[in-house]
């Protein structure tokens, strides 16, 4: 078949390198010319293991090429809307850069065209988007939900080898080619409307960061008790009915999907009368999580002023170069306002979080021995390979004062306790070493 991807994000450049695969010809469109310039000459804008190669050999096949002309999408069988959808300062969805994207393309479609929605839209947007093209073209069409459920950092695997596909249609017409198109993914499809489809990505979502909080409240409960976070974790995840993942405990949830699509469920809740309690309470423990490593810090030294932080991890996790909603944002400022000068090291995400913050006590560097070398604390914030590599005697002996805090519970006990550093993980009182009032 021949496919339009409407933005070229995650879920744009990833759908589409996965639809290419399958044999079918794609074009990206974007409307950012800097953006098709990169991407035409071989260079992804997002940092996504496999995707560059990926998209490099299927272009010079033909199967994949970029523009910037929305009239490509005049005659192919199928135009995919992936295009961002953004958090309101009120916690709701901004559609208008999908409104925009739907009006440009409308007028255009000659011949029955399959329009698949893949961006997270509260829960009728489907139906709008249908209105939308409607005023603009008396061309047939359809409309289908096709919600994304790829992870950053695994994205091109989660979308070739996905669990599940859901599809939201009211055309039995649609409904058939959508599963024609992802059969040779998986079996697993399944089928219903519109609205049903919207809610399922919302409801996964909310579940997931559900699991997280519960793990987090868990985890500040054990601190109290003196019991260990990751073997209740670990007891808890035996259980088939619970199951292991999305049960580590650290500072809590960040990236793309999981804060907006929190808010944006609460949105739509409170839209129709219904107090969602549950989440308003996940959204709230995620918050507070973020709050740790700083008081941790302060456990450790009492204050801030003057001294030196080394902080490991920008994005929101390992694998990826998105710092959206990542701690980092959060809790560099916070050590900022605290008088610390900070060292930060990533892998990846440099670029990314010097456009959001950058500041004139904000240092870069790239090995994080190197960014520990004379600093009073380190803070582990993403669980990074490179970070948990470092032996921890060599940390130890260059540091100035060796605290480590570790956000993300990354480290095992026995070998931090034989290294002395002064330690702090998340619902681990066991390993906890604490330096002020002791020795060094």
């Amino acid at each position: 078949m021949e496919i339009a991807i409407i933005g070229t994000g995650y879920v744009g450049l990833v759908t589409g390198a996965c639809f290419a695969s399958l044999g079918h010809r794609v074009v990206c469109i974007d409307r950012d010319q800097s953006k098709i310039g990169r991407l035409s000459r071989g260079e992804s804008p997002i940092y996504e293991p496999g995707l560059e190669e990926r998209m490099a050999r299927l272009s010079a096949e033909g199967r994949l090429r970029f523009s910037c002309d929305a009239g490509e999408t005049a005659c192919v069988d199928v135009v995919v809307v992936a295009v961002g959808t953004p958090q309101k300062a009120g916690g709701e969805s901004d559609l208008s850069d999908l409104e925009s994207a739907v009006r440009s393309f409308a007028p255009l479609l000659r011949g029955y065209t399959l329009i698949m929605l893949k961006s997270t839209v509260p829960v009728g947007t489907n139906e709008r988007v249908k209105g939308w093209i409607a005023e603009g073209t008396a061309a047939p069409f359809d409309v289908v939900s096709v919600p994304e459920f790829m992870r950053e950092g695994s994205a091109l695997h989660d979308t070739l080898h996905p669990d599940r596909i859901v599809i939201g249609s009211d055309s039995e017409k649609a409904a058939a080619l959508a599963h024609r198109l992802h059969e040779p993914l998986t079996d697993r499809i399944v089928h219903t409307d519109l609205r049903t489809a919207e809610m399922i990505k919302y409801a996964s979502n909310a579940f997931l960061a559900t699991k997280i909080s519960f793990i987090n409240e868990m985890a500040n409960l054990c601190d109290k008790v003196g019991a260990d976070v990751a073997t209740v974790a670990l007891g808890m995840g035996l259980d088939p009915r619970i199951g292991p993942a999305f049960l580590k405990a650290g500072i809590g949830y960040g990236g793309s999907c999981f804060p907006k699509d929190t808010h944006a469920l609460l949105q739509i809740a409170g839209n129709v009368d219904y107090d969602f309690k549950l989440l308003r309470s996940v959204i709230e423990v995620n918050r507070g999580q973020r709050e740790l490593v700083l008081r941790a810090l302060l456990e450790q030294h009492g204050s801030l002023d003057g001294l030196t932080v080394a902080v490991w991890g920008a994005s929101f996790k390992p694998g990826t170069d998105d710092v959206r909603s990542a701690p980092s944002l959060d809790i560099v400022p916070a050590l900022l306002r605290e008088g610390a000068r900070v060292r930060m090291c990533d892998p990846v995400a440099e670029p990314s979080f010097r456009q959001i913050l950058d500041h004139p006590n904000i240092v870069w560097y790239a090995d994080p021995l190197e960014s520990a070398r004379g600093a009073h604390a380190v803070c582990l914030l993403t669980e990074w390979p490179l970070f948990t590599a470092v032996p921890l005697a060599d940390l130890r002996e260059a540091m100035a004062v060796p605290v480590l805090i570790d956000g993300r519970n990354a480290y095992d006990l026995r070998p931090v306790a034989e290294s002395g550093l002064f330690y702090t993980g998340v619902g681990r009182p066991a390993g906890k070493k604490r330096f002020r009032g002791g020795t060094f």
